[in-house]
């Protein structure tokens, strides 16, 4: 590590000699292997943008010059090429670094992501800033080919292609990977061209054929081989002057490259090769299986894990398989998430029913619509953090029309080492307030099968939410049944304090009212909510606690108070759920615990509310 341990910033990178660059790249490897292995985090991503991650910094003047990485998950060289490298142990840990670009982390993180295809929009912004401000810089964008299935980046580039004079540099990283494996047409596209060794032959055959008086016979046979195989035709189309396809890992192509596009004027697109999982034997054959690691050892590899409580995942991908052999108009649809949602097994078994969209959420739900208006019934698996992006299609596509959609919303709550960008804190408050949605949180394994078995049979649209990781336990019956809509229950009977606990909320709120005494109701029903059970609490308990793993701000609790007003009813109530600030990442029980949201918290929250004072009217948002 002798390089790497003199490197603390980018101006200390481009002091060095072109010959020690390489040597740099082993040795960033290495650490990168190492230091992952130890704390987890992305692996393949990362060890496959080493040498381009250097280049762009030795060649631009960073941080003057932007750089904007799409997702942002492949960011760790960069974090350690620009004085992060001390750090790097506390990756993904609370107050430690963070697995994706924060602009509050580092002044060369020009833009924070995590969702995927925003760095052409973010970086043409900035591009078109210097250019307003009179300010010579450059702006470069880097992004997956994965990303690039995603009509936010056609947006950007169809808007880029006719600005002039600014200096802007997409990057396309493409290794023939998202997190899940590409789909649709424009991946097949690039996947054609995985090395440019058919135009480079081409050219070089034609060059050396033909004689003197034909070169430019020979030029226009190259410019038709480029055609044909590069996509020069579409990205130039789109007004950019299209360079490429070059090795990702080679910096001896990388840098002179980069060199000259520096000194061209207007959008400029690099089309760059690389590998998932560069220089790590394991991590290129399974990419997959290293793109999100835990701790392992180098040495041996990623060891399956021992069987132990089902995760809410494995419920949901093993429920989608029941329900398909039960009824065969169930299509599964995922916007590029086959792994993470579960549905591996479902691809296998169905695939004729299985749709992989690619990285586009707005798409996968209206595409579920149009399925769903031919009598199908879809099932669209998406994560809560992700939904957001197809808010318009939900309401719009889906709600408005009544179609018969089913939603399995995984990581609703806090998801801990990912953080604030994949929380699904909002999902709450951002679908109760739609008309003819039915929203329901699971409290258990169980009931989150019942769940989705009640969503898929309701001829409208439904929505499961369910959290990140393990459930507690509960035992799972084989048998697809539903639970009745807009229907709580009773999990405790206590006195004075009626706690109405919503989905993971249900556990530490029934170990909270077992300290207190208090009644503890499983509601169940986000919406519909059980008004009737409302009432029934409010005629023999004096205080109202509302439990939940979402934001207080239009949420669950708020629906209740709303049921409360339209009764007439009046009564001191406490809400608690997640404050109004986005949470960073740590240990999920310890940011749970940190927001007063385990059964211990819970229990000094009421107490301090009720049992210390005047009951009033109170939203715990601290």
């Amino acid at each position: 590590m002798k390089l790497l341990e003199t490197i603390n910033s980018p101006a200390e990178l481009r002091k060095l000699p072109r010959t020690q660059l390489t040597p740099l790249a082993h040795e960033l490897r290495h650490f990168l292997l190492d230091s992952v292995s130890k704390t987890g985090g992305h692996l393949s991503s990362n060890l496959g943008t080493v040498e381009l991650t250097i280049a762009l910094h030795y060649v631009f003047n960073t941080p003057h010059d932007r750089i904007v990485w799409d997702v942002g998950h492949q960011t760790y060289s960069h974090k350690i090429l620009t004085g992060r490298r001390d750090q790097m142990h506390t990756l993904r840990q609370f107050g430690g670094v963070s697995g994706f670009p924060r602009r509050v982390e580092s002044e060369y993180d020009t833009f924070g992501t995590a969702h995927s295809s925003t760095s052409i929009s973010a970086a043409l912004g900035m591009a078109q800033a210097a250019k307003i401000k009179g300010e010579h810089r450059h702006a470069i964008a880097v992004i997956g080919d994965g990303s690039m299935t995603a009509g936010m980046a056609f947006e950007a580039l169809n808007n880029a292609g006719v600005q002039e004079d600014i200096n802007l540099l997409v990057v396309l990283n493409d290794n023939d990977m998202s997190i899940s494996p590409p789909v649709g047409a424009l991946n097949r596209y690039l996947a054609r061209l995985m090395s440019g060794q058919f135009y480079a032959a081409a050219k070089n055959v034609g060059k050396s054929v033909l004689p003197g008086p034909v070169l430019e016979l020979a030029k226009r046979f190259e410019e038709h081989a480029k055609g044909m195989v590069v996509p020069a035709t579409m990205f130039e189309e789109f007004g950019f002057n299209y360079i490429g396809p070059i090795d990702g890992h080679d910096l001896e192509s990388l840098i002179p490259t980069l060199e000259n596009i520096k000194k061209l004027k207007g959008p400029q697109f690099l089309h760059v090769v690389t590998k998932k999982g560069q220089g790590y034997k394991l991590a290129e054959a399974e990419p997959i299986l290293y793109h999100g690691t835990g701790k392992f050892n180098p040495t041996e590899g990623i060891v399956p894990a021992k069987a132990g409580k089902i995760t809410y995942t494995e419920v949901f991908g093993n429920w989608l398989c029941d329900m398909a052999a039960a009824d065969k108009r169930l299509v599964g649809i995922t916007p590029a998430m086959r792994e993470g949602s579960g549905m591996v097994r479902f691809e296998q078994q169905y695939p004729e029913r299985y749709f992989d969209v690619g990285i586009a959420e707005q798409h996968s739900v209206t595409f579920g619509a149009g399925l769903a208006t031919e009598g199908l019934k879809p099932v669209v698996a998406i994560y809560s953090t992700f939904l957001q992006r197809a808010y318009d299609q939900l309401i719009h596509d889906v709600a408005l029309q009544n179609l018969d959609v089913t939603f399995a919303l995984d990581r609703a709550g806090l998801v801990g080492a990912d953080g604030a960008t994949h929380a699904g804190n909002y999902d709450i408050s951002y679908l109760r307030c739609i008309p003819n949605m039915v929203v329901m949180a699971a409290s258990d394994e169980n009931e989150c099968r019942q769940m989705l078995t009640t969503a898929y049979r309701y001829e409208g649209p439904a929505a499961v939410r369910y959290p990140r990781g393990a459930g507690i336990g509960a035992e799972i019956l084989k048998e697809l049944t539903s639970i009745e809509i807009g229907k709580g229950e009773i999990k405790r009977e206590g006195k004075d304090v009626a706690i109405l606990a919503f989905g993971s909320m249900v556990a530490p709120s029934v170990a909270a009212g077992a300290e207190l005494g208090a009644t503890v109701a499983n509601m169940r029903f986000v919406k519909p909510l059980d008004v009737e059970l409302v009432k029934c609490l409010a005629a023999d308990h004096d205080y109202f606690v509302t439990v939940e793993e979402g934001c207080v701000m239009g949420g669950a609790g708020a629906a209740v108070a709303e049921a409360l007003a339209a009764e007439g009813i009046v009564k001191p109530i406490l809400m608690l759920g997640l404050p109004d600030k986005f949470i960073d990442h740590g240990d999920p029980a310890a940011l749970l615990a940190g927001v007063g949201l385990d059964a211990k918290g819970i229990a000094a929250s009421i107490r301090q509310r009720f049992m210390a004072g005047e009951p009033r009217l109170v939203v715990n948002n601290t």
